[in-house]
C-alpha cells in the first residue's frame, strides 16, 4: 500500500470517518454479463446489489449475443430506476496455437522436444502445433520462454528456424487446441486493432456504448488508432486501456496521458511479468492513475472463489479490500458473473468490502497528497476547474458537508472532484445521458439525470431533493456546489457555493 491510500492516520491509529448515509460502496463495481446473468430479472438483481456497469467480453459470443445484452442491461437499468454504464471489452491481438489432430488433447512431458510452427495446414499432436502468431521465430531467441493456456505449460525455446520454434517442455501438461500464447518480456509485432475489433467497436458506436476497454494496449499510438475509429471520437466514448503486458508497463506514462482511464488486467499481465512484479506493477498504475486524476479499474479474480462457492476466501476479501487502499475507482468482476452460481452474492460481498475499506481510509492526507502533487509537479497553473474542484473538496471536510453537487454536462469536473478523493458523495447532475452513464468510473460519483442545465438554482434544489430522498443529506447538512456561470458550456466551472439542507 502506498501513502496516497493509507487507512492509518497521522496519530498512528486507523482512521475512522463516519459511515455515509448510504450502505452500498463508493467504489463502484463492474459485472460481466454472462449466460447466467443475460436477462432483465438477474440483471435488475445485479444493479439492485450494486453493480454499476456492466461489462460485455467480445472474445465470446455474436453481436447478436451482445445486442441482447444491451437490451437487456437497460431494460433492468430502467426498472431499477438506477443507472447503469455499458462497457465493451474488445479481444485485442492475440496468439494461439492452432487445432490439433481429431481435436484431441495431448499429452506433454517435462524434458520432450516439442515445436511451434507458422505452418496452418499443420494438424498438431504432442511434438509441434500450429500458430496464429506468422512472425513466431523471428521475434523469440534461444533462451525465451513460452507460454501456453493461461501460463500452465512452459517451454524454453532451444533454437529457431525461419519458420518453425523448437523448444523443451518445462512442466507435465495437457495440450487443447486453440489455446493462448503468451511471450514474456518479448516485443511482439502485433496490430493494435484487429479487424474483428473494428467491428465490434462500430457495433459498439451504433449501439450507443459508453466505455470501451481495449485490450493488449502496449503503446500511446495504439489508444489513439482506437479513438480515431468512426464515431469513437465523435461520441465521446471513453477508452480505458488495459495493460497486459511488460511493454505495456514499460510505456505507462504516454499510455496513461492519452487515455480516459485504465485497467489493470491481472490476468495476463500475470503471465507475461514475473508473478512477483504484478502486485507492485498494480501499486504503481493506480497511484499514477491517481495523480493524474483518470479512472482505474482492478480486475481479475477478485472473487474467483464465488463462482463454485457462496463465499470468498480470505486472500480475495482482503484483495478487494487492498484494491480500495491502493485507490481503485472500480473493482471488476468477470467468471463470478458471467457463469458463477452466486452472481448476486459476489456483487453484495465485493461492495460490503468496498464499504468496509472506504471507511477506514484517512482522506484528509490523502487529498493533501494529491493536492501537493498537482501543485508541485506541474509546468503551469492548475485549470480553473480543477482548482475550484479541489476547493470544494477542501470545503467539504471544513463544513463536514455529506454531498458535492456537480453540475457537468462533460463529466469533466466531477473527475476532477473525484481526483481529491472527498469523503463526501459526488452528484453529478446532467443533462446528458452518456455523462451519466461515464461518471460512475469514478469513485464516489453517482449522477442525476435531468432535461436541462439551465437555471442553477432550480437544479442545485432539485439535488438537494433527490439527495434527501436517498437519505444522503439531512436538514442543516452543508451542501457544496460548483457550477459555471456560463450555463450549458464544458470547461467552463468557475464557481462554487455553500446551501444548507433545509
Amino acid at each position: 500500500m502506498h501513502p496516497l491510500q493509507t487507512p492509518v492516520a497521522e496519530d498512528g491509529n486507523v482512521r475512522r470517518v463516519t459511515r455515509a448515509p448510504h450502505e452500498k460502496s463508493n467504489t463502484h463495481i463492474i459485472c460481466t454479463i454472462g449466460p447466467q446473468t443475460n436477462s432483465v430479472g438477474a440483471l435488475k438483481k445485479l444493479i439492485e446489489a450494486g453493480m454499476n456497469i456492466a461489462r460485455m467480453n467480445f472474445s465470446h459470443g455474436s453481436h447478436e449475443y451482445h445486442m441482447s445484452v444491451v437490451n437487456n442491461v437497460r431494460k433492468a437499468s430502467e426498472e431499477a430506476g438506477i443507472v447503469v454504464g455499458l462497457l465493451l471489452d474488445t479481444k485485442g491481438p492475440e496468439i494461439r496455437t492452432g487445432k490439433l489432430e481429431n481435436g484431441q488433447e495431448v499429452h506433454l512431458k517435462a524434458g520432450a522436444k516439442f515445436t511451434f510452427t507458422s505452418n496452418q495446414d499443420i494438424l498438431g499432436d504432442e511434438t509441434i502445433v500450429s500458430t496464429t502468431y506468422k512472425e513466431l521465430s523471428s521475434t523469440v531467441k534461444p533462451g525465451d520462454t513460452i507460454l501456453v493456456d493461461d501460463g500452465l505449460i512452459g517451454m524454453t525455446v532451444e533454437s529457431v528456424t525461419e519458420t518453425d520454434v523448437h523448444t523443451i517442455v518445462q512442466n507435465d501438461a495437457v495440450l487443447g487446441q486453440i489455446k493462448g500464447v503468451n511471450l514474456p518480456g518479448v516485443i511482439v509485432n502485433l496490430p493494435a486493432v484487429t479487424e474483428k475489433d473494428k467491428e465490434d467497436i462500430a457495433f459498439g458506436v451504433q449501439n450507443n456504448i459508453d466505455i470501451i476497454a481495449a485490450s493488449f494496449i502496449r503503446k500511446a499510438s495504439d489508444v489513439e488508432e482506437i479513438r480515431n475509429l468512426p464515431g469513437v471520437r465523435e461520441n465521446k466514448i471513453m477508452i480505458i486501456s488495459k495493460i497486459e503486458s511488460q511493454e505495456g508497463l514499460d510505456n505507462f506514462d504516454e499510455i496513461l496521458a492519452v487515455s480516459d482511464g485504465i485497467m489493470v488486467a491481472r490476468g495476463d499481465l500475470g503471465v507475461e511479468i514475473p508473478i512477483e512484479n504484478v502486485a507492485n506493477a498494480q501499486k504503481m498504475m493506480i497511484r499514477k492513475c491517481n495523480f493524474a486524476g483518470k479512472p482505474v479499474i482492478t480486475a481479475t479474480q477478485m472473487l474467483e472463489s464465488m463462482i463454485q462457492y457462496p463465499r470468498p476466501t480470505r486472500a480475495e476479501a482482503t484483495d478487494v479490500i487492498n484494491a480500495v487502499y491502493d485507490g481503485s475507482d472500480c473493482v471488476m468482476l468477470s467468471g463470478e458473473t458471467a457463469k458463477g452460481k452466486f452472481p448476486t452474492e459476489a456483487v453484495s460481498i465485493m461492495s460490503k468490502l468496498a464499504r468496509q475499506a472506504e471507511i477506514n481510509l484517512d482522506y484528509r492526507s490523502m487529498f493533501r497528497l494529491i493536492r501537493n502533487h498537482s501543485i508541485l509537479n506541474r509546468d503551469k497553473l492548475v485549470p480553473v476547474p480543477e482548482s475550484v474542484a479541489s476547493s470544494a473538496v477542501k470545503s467539504a471536510w471544513d463544513l463536514n458537508g455529506p454531498l458535492i453537487i456537480v453540475l457537468s454536462d462533460s463529466g469533466n469536473t466531477v473527475r476532477f472532484v473525484s481526483k481529491y478523493r472527498p469523503h463526501s458523495i459526488i452528484l453529478c447532475i446532467t443533462s446528458c445521458a452518456r455523462t451519466a452513464r461515464q461518471v460512475l468510473l469514478s469513485r464516489s460519483a453517482f449522477p442525476l439525470k435531468v432535461d436541462s442545465m439551465s437555471q442553477t438554482e432550480k437544479l442545485i434544489e432539485q439535488g438537494i431533493e433527490y439527495a434527501l430522498q436517498r437519505g444522503w443529506v439531512h436538514s442543516g447538512d452543508c451542501v457544496v456546489t460548483t457550477a459555471g456561470v456560463l450555463e450549458g458550456v464544458s470547461g467552463s466551472t468557475n464557481l462554487m457555493r455553500v446551501s444548507i439542507v433545509p
